[in-house]
């Protein structure tokens, strides 16, 4: 974008994200495509399986060897596409960070260009998704089932000891409730938090703890808007997948025959297909908004609390000189001392323990004298 840099509201973000995505719809799209794609490949291998199990794979083995043989491959889709499905959400959002920084700032970028940059920093973008996802999921997760354990063992402790009230089911309901709503809430404070910690990752090169305390850094005052925008892009994403939904559906079921008794299983599973192909679009087109909005949410932040407009301004004037680079000994050589631009070297003076100068004595001339010529009647 060549407009200048200055502090946005929440309605100019939105306008600029329509602006960008439309400017390099492909570019985006083609970043979260990737992720989407690896998600609906894995899905559809899950489904053939499954469809293959119920035809013929079932009547060949017992009924318990089936169970555990169900239970093996379930579990191996879990450990072989959890990576997987990590890796590739982590480089595509790095990706998606440095595509939008680029064009923010009047740059170009590619498909291509943006996942090399996002290969260079791989393990520090997974590693920055696994803090998001304990922070935001995993922890939060795990403190509801704990709470739960904590409400059973104490209504069960009740029922023996002839309680009744803290035995009753709706009491413990509603204690589960509110456990649920308290930590749905900190999952949710977090994300707000950890919002900006791609962009900071991605721009200003930082590792994964580092850019988490940037993004709680630069969140702080702009929590509310950036909930607003997840309303609204989740308020988009599910206009989009009815909008494709239904009239799908509706003309699945206008087929000849496919509302009959026969046809149920194969309308069964082509309503799954449809539901799979209409949230495979959906995420695709939506993400891109996702990604661009956050990384101008960080642009904002940084111009409101660090003045980034103008050393922006600065820097394309020429205006800001990079330090120059300090010079490095090589391990076979001794170190070598960083001098000025206009400063002479300072020559080694050998062996100055046996000069002494005293300070009523004056100084000897350096400069050599020239010989004096000889006088008249002098031999020569």
């Amino acid at each position: 974008m060549n407009e200048p840099l200055r502090p946005s509201s929440l309605g100019e973000i939105l306008d600029r994200t329509a602006q960008l995505y439309r400017s390099r719809f492909l570019v985006f799209l083609g970043i979260s495509v990737l992720p989407t794609g690896v998600v609906l490949a894995l899905a559809c291998v899950a489904g053939l399986v499954a469809a293959w199990w119920g035809t013929s794979g079932a009547h060949s083995v017992s009924k318990e060897a089936g169970y555990i043989l169900v239970a093996l491959f379930a579990l191996g889709v879990a450990l072989l596409a959890l990576p997987i499905l990590l890796a590739v959400t982590a480089l595509a959002a790095a990706a998606m960070s440095h595509a939008v920084s680029r064009v923010y700032l009047g740059g170009t970028t590619t498909i291509r260009d943006a996942y090399k940059i996002a290969w260079r920093i791989g393990w520090r973008s997974i590693g920055l998704y696994l803090l998001q996802a304990i922070f935001v999921a995993i922890l939060p997760t795990t403190a509801w089932i704990v709470l739960l354990l904590i409400f059973g063992a104490i209504a069960a402790l009740a029922q023996k000891a002839g309680m009744g009230n803290l035995a009753d089911g709706a009491f413990v309901g509603l204690l589960a409730f509110l456990a649920l709503v308290a930590v749905a809430g900190y999952g949710i404070w977090m994300l707000l938090r950890m919002s900006l910690a791609f962009p900071a990752c991605v721009v200003e090169q930082k590792k994964a703890w580092s850019a988490v305390k940037r993004s709680f850094a630069l969140s702080q005052g702009t929590k509310g808007r950036i909930f607003l925008l997840f309303l609204l892009v989740a308020a988009l994403g599910s206009l989009l997948s009815t909008a494709v939904t239904i009239p799908l559906t509706i003309l699945l079921f206008m087929i000849p025959g496919m509302s009959s008794p026969q046809h149920a299983q194969a309308a069964g599973v082509a309503m799954l297909l449809i539901l799979y192909a209409a949230a495979f679009a959906v995420q695709s087109l939506v993400k891109p908004v996702y990604g661009i909005a956050l990384v101008l949410f960080y642009y904002d932040q940084r111009i409101r609390l660090e003045g980034f407009d103008i050393e922006w301004m600065m820097q394309q004037a020429g205006m800001v000189v990079p330090a120059p680079p300090q010079p490095t000994a090589q391990p076979w050589l001794p170190p070598t001392p960083y001098k000025k631009a206009n400063e002479e070297p300072i020559a080694p003076v050998a062996n100055l323990q046996h000069v002494s100068i005293s300070a009523s004595e004056p100084m000897p001339d350096p400069t050599p004298a020239e010989p004096t010529p000889p006088q008249a009647g002098e031999s020569k």
